[in-house]
């Protein structure tokens, strides 16, 4: 509007307001319509005034285009309504759930003041309650976010949610796209292009190909941790893209620590392409800070670089050859062996132990499965371990890793054994004994055949010893779940009870318990625990006794130890019934606890 017309407009309203019984012509107010025309559709609004307030958004010029909004009534927007206040009830009126898709201005959105760890929250609660709809979530994706995960809603995630991320939320450092199946590889593409500061990314299960991983590679320099599971569009050989960039001849991804590939199959090879050990043992080689790659051939990369049996793994892909690729660790022939910085390996059987150790000395975790124990010295020989898991397949006695544990033992914090057989109590015994300075503990274990199908004619007498006299004082998370077996189990109860009292009086830090599918009666377990000084059990903050035989009083003592149980699964407890649940949950209300019990 120019000067001159706002001259007239205001002299013509001082005619009006000067004589009150003055009549004015229709033609009068034309003027003052002509100049709103640049409001279009504002005139029916009647409060349009205070638009003039909002001159700093600088996006007011485009409302112009927006009559085809009309008038919101999507209840939805009540779920931020607490969060955002005002602030969000006066924006019903924009039709939110259509311009939000098409805005090129993502500073304008109603929630842009909130802070970006309230809009992480509450996405997280919307989406593992399923509350989290498509609408609310073109509101919520906001440019203050730094964390997004996906994953619980990944049915939302469409090309159109992609391009609005890859548009808004630049400034993303950690997401999760797990499940996704339905975002193309070229939304993918654009989105990985636009968020260069990534620094952890899940794709598992989406169409993510080797053009993302290019883009990784090309963009995200700060990129440390990438899952790439069971993405169907990718193979090893792909996998390369993100440690050199053919086209621009340059090594990328420098900063990535942790690749999960499981699941990836070779795809097509046509009898030219690299196996999947050559392509893992490029990535080994070419990215420095890499300290776990997850994926089945990994043990073949290393038993590779190890022989240095190069020969014939020339790429004809335009990148690096082995050769050139071990030149860049800084090995040569006739000089220092070759190791690698890997700080965990997994999927590794017994006989190829020496090969993983001399390559990857630093290694701290491993996940070792043992057959017929001609390895085990080496094992024993890795003295930088501090979190072990053992597996067998045939059902080797547990007593069979004890000699390992003595070893490896004191420098453990967390061990987790799988398929052995628990004859007795005593095995588990020196299995715990040898390792005192453990935090973690976690066994999957066979019972025998023959478990005890008849009960003991008498109590069996008390034990005049504490099978674990100096206990796991620095356990915080303890975990056994015994399968298989016929009969009640009372005989092994007669020896392994003990073994789990001891256990539970001197851990006074436990904070997750799990008993499951234990077959003999853990009354007394719990009753001498809860009787013991300390007292123990205090710290206790998840329990699961799912499976086991465990009555209604013991719970209820449990409720009443004064314990931090927030979380109690008593799901197919034979002994627990229905009005025992009722009367669990009876005194949660009285004493106001924060507990959740699981019951079926």
């Amino acid at each position: 509007m120019s000067s001159s017309s706002a001259s007239s407009w205001a002299h013509s309203m001082t005619s009006v307001s000067a004589g009150a019984g003055a009549v004015v012509p229709v033609g009068g107010l034309v003027p003052v319509v002509g100049g709103c025309r640049w409001l279009g559709w504002c005139w029916w609004l009647g409060w349009c005034w205070w638009l003039g307030w909002c001159r700093w958004l600088g996006w007011c010029w485009w409302l112009g285009w927006c009559w085809w909004l009309g008038w919101c009534r999507d209840p939805a927007l009540t779920l931020v309504s607490p969060i955002a206040g005002s602030t969000v009830r006066w924006c019903r009126w924009l039709g939110w759930c259509r311009w939000v898709g098409g805005c090129r201005y993502p500073a304008l959105t109603p929630l842009s003041p909130i802070a970006g760890n309230t809009v992480q929250e509450l996405l997280r609660v919307l989406a593992q309650s399923r509350r989290l709809s498509r609408a609310a979530l073109h509101l919520l994706l906001l440019p203050q976010l730094r964390e997004l995960s996906l994953s619980p809603c990944p049915s939302l995630a469409s090309n159109g949610i992609a391009r609005l991320l890859a548009l808004r939320c630049q400034g993303l450092i950690s997401l999760d796209l797990r499940g996704c199946s339905r975002l193309s590889p070229a939304a993918l593409e654009s989105v990985v292009s636009a968020l260069p500061r990534l620094q952890r990314l899940v794709l598992a299960g989406t169409q993510a190909d080797e053009r993302v991983l290019s883009a990784l590679g090309r963009g995200c320099h700060e990129l440390r941790e990438l899952d790439v599971s069971h993405c169907r569009n990718l193979d090893p050989r792909a996998l390369r893209s993100l440690a050199f960039d053919p086209r621009h001849r340059r090594r990328c991804c420098p900063m990535l620590r942790v690749l999960l590939a499981r699941g990836l199959e070779l795809m097509g090879d046509g009898g030219t392409a690299p196996a999947p050990a050559s392509a893992l043992a490029f990535l080994l080689l070419a990215l420095p800070s890499l300290q776990f790659l997850a994926h089945g051939a990994v043990p073949d990369a290393l038993r590779l670089l190890h022989e240095q049996d190069l020969a014939g793994a020339e790429d004809t892909d335009g990148f690096p050859s082995l050769q050139e690729a071990v030149r860049w660790c800084g090995a040569v022939p006739g000089g220092h062996r070759l190791t690698l910085p890997l700080r965990h390996v997994e999927d590794v059987e017994e006989q190829d132990l020496a090969v993983v150790r001399a390559m990857c000395p630093q290694a701290e975790e491993a996940v070792v499965w043992l057959s017929d124990g001609t390895g085990t010295a080496e094992l024993r020989r890795w003295s930088s371990l501090c979190r072990l898991t053992l597996g067998c397949a045939e059902g080797r006695a547990l007593a069979a890793p004890v000699p390992v544990l003595q070893s490896l033992g004191p420098q453990l914090h967390s061990l987790t054994l799988h398929g052995f057989c628990c004859h007795d109590g005593q095995a588990l015994t020196a299995v715990l004994a040898a390792c005192p300075g453990l935090r973690a503990f976690n066994a999957d274990l066979h019972l025998p055949p023959d478990t005890g199908t008849e009960e003991p004619d008498e109590d069996p007498p008390p034990h005049s010893t504490d099978p674990l006299p100096h206990g796991c004082p620095q356990l915080h998370t303890f975990s056994l779940a015994l399968v298989g077996g016929t009969g009640s189990g009372l005989a092994l109860g007669t020896t392994l009870s003990p073994v789990l009292t001891s256990l539970l009086c001197h851990a006074l830090r436990l904070q997750r318990l799990r008993l499951l599918s234990i077959p003999f009666p853990l009354d007394p377990v719990f009753h001498a625990a809860l009787a013991a000084p300390g007292p123990p059990l205090q710290e206790l903050q998840e329990l699961s006794l799912a499976g086991s035989r465990v009555s209604g009083r013991t719970v209820r003592l449990l409720l009443a130890s004064h314990s931090r149980l927030h979380r109690m699964d008593l799901s197919r407890c034979q002994d627990i019934h229905r009005r025992d649940y009722d009367g669990f949950m009876q005194s949660v209300r009285k004493q106001h606890l924060e507990l959740d019990i699981t019951w079926e």
